[in-house]
């Protein structure tokens, strides 16, 4: 009985947290993205994986709780459909309009693929990713 007091006590300051990883993977969207002239008329083909982590001191049971990834996507889908000539620039400006929505976020990985870069000669896609901390 002794033990279980002294347990019940360690647990009240000890701050438990639980961590929480939301992931939205393999988001394709046709864009215009780019530096070159024919990427802003044609467009390109781009997949976008983001991974948010949250910090929860209780087992997560409401939506309140955690983050609607329904309005995660909707944040990402606006910015993916205005032009932004470099990926390294889109990546910050998902990541931050994401935090803005929902400042409880520790952390946000962001990857996004070209599928079919304006290179000549090249097989393959190019990608830029993304990871910030938060306090």
């Amino acid at each position: 009985m002794q033990k279980d007091i002294l347990v019940k006590k360690a647990c009240i300051n000890l701050k438990i947290e639980n961590v929480y990883t939301i992931y939205l993977n393999n988001l394709h969207f046709h864009a215009y993205h780019g530096l070159f002239e024919e990427e802003k008329i044609i467009g390109n083909e781009f997949i976008v994986n983001v991974e948010i982590v949250l910090l929860n001191e209780q087992i997560i049971s409401d939506l309140k709780q955690s983050i609607d990834y329904s309005k995660v996507y909707e944040i990402i889908k606006d910015l993916m459909n205005t032009p932004t000539p470099l990926l390294e620039t889109l990546v910050v400006n998902i990541s931050n309009a994401i935090y803005t929505f929902d400042n409880n976020i520790k952390e946000i990985s962001i990857k996004i693929e070209k599928k079919h870069p304006p290179i000549q000669n090249f097989i393959g896609n190019v990608a830029v990713s993304y990871k910030k901390a938060f306090q």
